[in-house]
């Protein structure tokens, strides 16, 4: 074999898609994989020891809000959430819109060390500050025709349409914008992806059953559809006020509508259990890092110094209410019961197949961009929280070290991050 531009040595390699589980050499050469086994004799013009270390498939994210400047305090930086957080690519959940798609092409997915793509807004305007301001919403902030020309012109990176089925939207439009951003889908074989849950209050003198939006949104869904925040902690989505799962959430399921967690603030750890006990089981993972979130942390108890690592044998509490990387919201599945290899398909080969990217991401193959994010596994006593202030206990934690962008090294250094990862060869 000729040169190699760089090895990863020793690691546990994990991918799903292929079925490995093992001790393994991982070969880049040329921005992509050129080799995985159990050694490789080849010499190489860079070496990374990963022993007692994960490597997987580069992470994906598949619900962030990464439209900076343009969505506000609302937007992160793309390689926060990104590459400097072991995370090789991102889905913009609707902050990039009809009218700004082309600025979030040049101003954010060109820029970006992280590969970058989105699901266009059903709206016209996107993302504005979170949708804060409910009187650009609705109906009448939808244009079906240039939705389908946003998508038409940019499916490099856009890969399907962000929609809402909440009750403040419902009280004052019915089912309306969901209609609508259906009929874009369909038109042009793009998949939705649903917010459920509260987002705004309900219209003024009106009283709503959070339960009926599901009645009248799920049976619009198609196969590959996305429902979003299944744990979530407002009503209107998953869990019932019976507290049992709404029982049209299986029979969409069955015909093959798939689920992501999109953590956000959403987080009950409560609904989570009666969820996953329900067989609720999410298909992607996305972290839904945004910032309101990160300015809710509570600086002192869960930020101060050690927070994350903290001495041996010390009990601390990772992460705010809110979500500050995709491997905190991991560790929250693994604590409440989700096995490893289950969540890391679903931030590798899962989250390609959301996108349609199965060709060219969520593996190891070789051939395939060297897109690759390796993590610690930590083994300790850990204190995690959801968005009420519940927590629950783990004694196992991942830890992003770096990532691999098309053979690129990104340490993981994100501020976003509770402690910076120590230089590895």
């Amino acid at each position: 074999m000729a040169k190699l531009d760089l090895i990863v040595r020793g690691g546990r390699v994990l991918d799903p898609a292929q079925g490995i589980d093992g001790v393994r050499d991982v070969a880049v050469k040329d921005g992509t994989i050129a080799q995985v086994a159990p050694r490789i004799a080849g010499t190489a013009a860079r070496t990374i020891d990963a022993r007692n270390r994960l490597v997987i498939p580069g992470m994906i994210d598949t619900h962030s809000h990464i439209y900076q400047h343009v969505t506000g305090d609302f937007g992160m930086n793309p390689d926060e959430v990104g590459v400097r957080s072991g995370v090789t690519a991102v889905v913009d959940q609707g902050g990039a819109a009809p009218l700004t798609i082309q600025g979030f092409r040049k101003f954010i997915k060109d820029q970006a060390a992280t590969r970058v793509y989105a699901f266009v807004s059903n709206y016209l305007v996107g993302g504005l500050l979170g949708h804060r301001h409910v009187g650009l919403y609705g109906p009448h902030g939808i244009n079906v025709k240039e939705t389908i020309n946003a998508i038409e012109k940019n499916r490099d990176f856009v890969k399907g349409i962000k929609c809402h089925a909440e009750v403040g939207g419902y009280s004052r439009w019915g089912i309306e914008t969901l209609r609508l951003g259906k009929e874009a889908s369909r038109a042009t074989q793009v998949p939705v992806y649903v917010h459920l849950g509260r987002l705004w209050a309900e219209e003024n003198g009106t009283a709503i059953d959070p339960d009926s939006v599901l009645d009248d949104a799920l049976p619009l869904l198609d196969p590959g559809d996305i429902l979003a925040h299944p744990f979530t902690k407002h009503p209107g989505a998953f869990v019932s006020r019976e507290g049992k799962v709404h029982p049209l959430i299986f029979e969409a399921m069955a015909r093959g509508v798939r689920i992501d967690i999109g953590r956000g603030g959403h987080m009950s750890f409560n609904a989570a259990r009666i969820a996953l006990d329900a067989g609720v089981m999410p298909f992607t993972i996305g972290g839904d890092i945004h910032g309101y979130t990160i300015r809710r942390r509570d600086e002192s108890r869960v930020w101060g110094a050690g927070a994350f690592g903290g001495e041996q044998g010390e009990v601390t509490t990772i992460g705010g209410t809110g979500a500050f990387s995709l491997v905190q919201v991991m560790n929250e599945l693994i604590a409440l019961g989700v096995g490893l290899t289950d969540v890391i398909r679903m931030v590798t080969v899962n989250a390609a197949t959301m996108l349609g990217l199965t060709d060219e991401l969520g593996s190891l193959a070789r051939g395939r961009a060297a897109d690759v994010s390796v993590l610690a596994i930590d083994e300790d006593d850990w204190t995690l929280q959801d968005s009420l202030g519940v927590r629950i206990k783990t004694a196992k934690r991942l830890r992003p070290v770096l990532a691999l962008r098309a053979g690129t090294v990104h340490r993981s250094r994100s501020p976003l991050l509770q402690e910076q990862v120590p230089d590895v060869a």
